[in-house]
């Protein structure tokens, strides 16, 4: 039968040192009772087993939340991330001779959305054109699959400028995010026209590519 000590209060004998049993020994605290610490635990202290998640913080803690610096579990974020990425890039020239509209249809990416709230952010490199002309002029074409084509989905944007000392254009880059609003898959294309009604070819080579570059960013 185990002894029972009955205080209120254990000091140590001398100095500020209190030992409760032997190395090896396991102190068992009863279910129902109450350990109450109101000095100072290092965390070190704890050398096994895994700490609860309600005790790291409030709220619920599951596989869709996360803990933030004010010990609060909260929604996981979503927006903003790349989802996935799709590239074509060619060397393959193309000729305008007027002021109209026409597609690019050698380079021409393809990318699903995951979602309809997806954004696609599209980056287009266009190296260069011969012979140069006053400007050349730029847009997207949006193609869905079992859907609709739209052309001018970025909005008119020049590039190209004359450079006199090669009689070519220098290259001209850029970007545009787009909303497509669905999760068939979605094709994208270069719309130019030439400035004037002078014939104009734009190209790309080896070493610069005529390329377009789609990202998928979740919202």
């Amino acid at each position: 039968m185990a002894s029972i000590l009955k205080v209120d209060k254990l000091d140590p004998q001398s100095g500020t040192d209190l030992e409760i049993g032997s190395s090896g020994d396991t102190i068992t605290i009863p279910s129902g009772a109450t350990f109450t610490q109101s000095g100072t635990m290092n965390a070190s202290a704890i050398t096994a087993g895994t700490i609860a998640t309600a005790r790291l913080g409030s709220g619920t803690a599951s596989s869709s939340t996360v803990l933030y610096g004010d010990q609060t579990y909260k929604a996981e974020p979503t927006g903003g991330k790349i989802l996935q990425e799709s590239t074509e890039s060619v060397s393959i020239a193309d000729s305008n001779t007027n002021d109209t509209w026409q597609t690019y249809s050698h380079c021409s990416p393809t990318l699903t959305p995951a979602a309809t709230s997806s954004k696609v952010l599209i980056l287009v490199n266009i190296p260069r054109a011969s012979p140069g002309g006053d400007v050349v002029f730029f847009d997207l074409r949006r193609e869905i699959s079992g859907g609709t084509d739209t052309d001018n989905i970025s909005g008119e944007s020049s590039g190209l400028t004359y450079n006199n000392n090669s009689g070519t254009a220098q290259g001209t880059y850029y970007s545009f995010i787009d909303s497509p609003s669905t999760t068939s898959a979605v094709t994208y294309k270069i719309n130019w026209r030439n400035g004037d009604d002078s014939a104009l070819t734009i190209m790309g080579d080896d070493n610069a590519l005529i390329s377009i570059s789609l990202f998928e960013i979740g919202a």
